[in-house]
């Protein structure tokens, strides 16, 4: 890929303003800064803690949303599929379509992503060894679908926590799809409470350190204001720091890139 990739906004779609205000604030910034703005929100969250957490503000009415962000920014647009039927229902409105860790290896539901033609960005299970990634590329491969993206999220490490092994950034390099990093949900502290918990200090740090491997692209969820978000309170970046966040991300990415291409 030509571009760093930046995939970023809010967990959940809550409103269309609150969509407006993080594509407005970031999009700016990434053209700036010479990134690849992937504009992401979910349209509805299905996996959560608690049988009263928030799951979204309706399908149709989210994906409409989606759908008038990329219109009106010109901006690619992710979101999460948890079934088969979303796959369909979810294509037409967004440019990618995104497998959550826990169904990374649910054959059908990468199949289904895969025929729609859209680019699926595939979430590395927090249970899967990096180099079983591949054989969940091959399930969508299979399709005639070759847009394919990997993205680490953390491994579990005991109860309630979540470790990032930066050896699977090079692992999963290796099957020649691009690598993303999730920055935000790695710091996650899964269940353990109404919510997953998280530590949100450690974001910046480690998305450092996955720029300095080499990676194609960083995921950040942002929020307005995090600590009154409806999914993922305790791990989004706050919006207003996104752009201090952004400029740190491009000058690890220009050092890298400068080396490596003296080395060559």
């Amino acid at each position: 890929m030509e571009k760093f990739i930046i995939i970023a906004g809010p967990c959940v779609v809550e409103s269309k303003e609150m969509l407006q205000e993080v594509a407005a604030t970031v999009a700016p910034i990434c053209s700036e800064l010479g990134f690849d703005y992937v504009f992401k929100s979910s349209y509805r969250k299905a996996n959560r803690t608690s049988v009263s957490s928030f799951t979204g503000i309706g399908d149709e009415l989210a994906l409409e949303y989606l759908d008038e962000i990329r219109d009106e920014f010109g901006l690619r647009v992710l979101t999460d599929i948890h079934t088969e039927e979303e796959a369909e229902l979810a294509a037409p409105f967004v440019d990618i379509l995104q497998i959550p860790a826990f169904l990374c290896r649910q054959t059908s539901l990468l199949q289904a992503a895969g025929l729609t033609g859209r680019t699926v960005n595939i979430k590395k299970g927090q249970f899967l060894a990096p180099e079983d990634m591949a054989k969940a590329a091959a399930k969508v491969k299979a399709t005639g679908n070759n847009n394919i993206w990997l993205t680490e999220r953390g491994t579990t490490f005991g109860y309630h926590d979540l470790v990032v092994d930066f050896r699977a950034l090079d692992i999963m390099r290796e099957s020649g799809y691009p690598v993303i990093y999730d920055a935000t949900h790695s710091v996650q502290m899964p269940g353990g409470g109404e919510q997953s918990g998280g530590q949100p200090q450690y974001i910046r740090s480690l998305a450092r350190a996955a720029v300095a491997v080499g990676i194609d692209g960083l995921f950040i969820e942002t929020h307005p204001n995090p600590k009154e978000a409806k999914s993922d309170a305790a791990t989004q970046l706050p919006l207003s720091e996104i752009g201090n966040f952004l400029e740190e991300i491009a000058r690890v990415h220009a050092a890298i890139t400068s080396t490596r291409a003296k080395k060559e």
